[in-house]
């Protein structure tokens, strides 16, 4: 892995002045480039107001690390080299390819009810199993409430009170449904606990098994791993210190595991990992070409926080220089990562504690970052 921190705008411009424009491409990102990448992930983090990130770009296996700010605001040192970071929702493509497996494997059908597979669980004002789809849970078209903004999380002391995941599934469906299934997206970490559930119930293994055994194993993936929750709450692997801002003071909670080993946000990965995870899943090495086309069958969001396009576990968007990129993206007290993911060039960054606004308010910031990484 090649480590780069740009240290001062005088470096910067002395590296302007003898080398080739922005427009050269090459197999990983030049100095140039890694000076206009610093330069955007220092803004980020400036204007996230957030102690350090991280930014893994990888082009042809080759890996170039850039970090900004501080994985420790005691001891004021970067992200460690191969940092393992918490990656929250881009757990939930994990967990749609393993499904997107067994379709293939003739064992579940997608526009089947989750009422065949899991008989009596969706059941209440928020939804009804006998008309919401298995693609209708991966695809966030169920209109089943997101149990996540039902619960008050903003003290160490409320993400360790852990419930489970037919506490949070019944917290979703105990609450009015948000529209018709498939009648628009509406994203919703219930949806996911669902699929999880589903999962278990076809291969009698729990789902944080199956994504091993079906990828991580497979793709080699040795810096990414399911916890053993409640048991296992410390990152295992050289990590920033993650935090939340409690009354306006900011609380190391690394220790402490908001994913709460479920299938909505449980995986922690490094940067690289993901990379290779996202770039195996878009080349069709995990599944086979009807059910990655099923995977990557998208309809509109309409939601100007997420992407413009949602598939099974799966968002896209065409970037400022028209190109196609994929990506899914994580928030969770104490950390927040996001990517963008092509068939030539894939980045994942990761902050160390999540933006006061990490949906709408940082968007374009994020979005400009990843188009400097992608457009070469």
């Amino acid at each position: 892995m090649r480590r780069l921190q740009v240290a001062t705008a005088l470096v910067a411009a002395l590296m302007i002045s003898v080398l080739p424009n922005l427009g050269t491409t090459s197999a990983q990102p030049g100095p140039v480039r890694c000076y206009v990448l610093q330069a955007r992930l220092d803004s980020l983090v400036r204007l996230a107001v957030v102690p350090g990130a991280q930014l893994i770009v990888t082009v042809d296996g080759d890996t170039t690390q850039i970090n900004s700010g501080v994985g420790d605001i005691v001891t004021g040192t970067a992200f460690p080299d191969d940092a393992q970071v918490r990656i929250a929702s881009n757990t939930k493509t994990f967990v749609a390819a393993v499904v997107l497996q067994l379709v293939g494997e003739g064992r579940i059908q997608l526009d089947a009810p989750i009422e065949r597979y899991l008989p009596y669980v969706v059941r209440g004002p928020g939804g009804d199993g006998n008309l919401i789809t298995v693609r209708n849970l991966l695809q966030h078209t169920s209109g089943i409430p997101d149990y996540l903004v039902r619960l008050n999380l903003r003290s160490p002391e409320a993400l360790q009170q852990y419930r489970s995941p037919d506490q949070l599934i019944r917290i979703g469906l105990d609450a009015p449904a948000q529209f018709p299934p498939g009648s628009r997206f509406g994203y919703s970490n219930t949806d996911y606990l669902l699929v999880g559930k589903l999962i278990e119930q076809v291969t009698g293994r729990p789902v944080g098994v199956e994504v091993t055994n079906r990828i991580l194993i497979p793709l080699e993936l040795r810096d990414t791993y399911w916890p053993e929750f409640p048991l296992e709450n410390v990152i295992r692997g050289p990590h920033p210190r993650a935090y939340q801002v409690v009354n306006g003071a900011r609380v190391d909670i690394t220790d402490i595991d908001p994913g709460w080993g479920l299938a909505d946000g449980a995986l922690v990965a490094t940067g690289a990992d993901l990379n290779r995870f996202f770039s195996a899943l878009l080349a069709g090495e995990l599944l086979r070409p009807t059910e990655l086309a099923e995977m990557q069958h998208t309809i509109q969001t309409m939601d100007p926080a997420q992407p413009s396009d949602a598939g099974l576990g799966l968002f896209h968007r065409i970037n400022a220089c028209g190109i196609d990129i994929w990506s899914h993206g994580g928030a969770m007290d104490g950390f927040f990562v996001f990517g963008g993911y092509t068939s030539a060039r894939t980045i994942t960054i990761s902050l160390n504690q999540l933006p006061p606004l990490f949906g709408l308010g940082y968007k374009p910031i994020m979005d400009d970052l990843v188009d400097a990484a992608l457009c070469g």
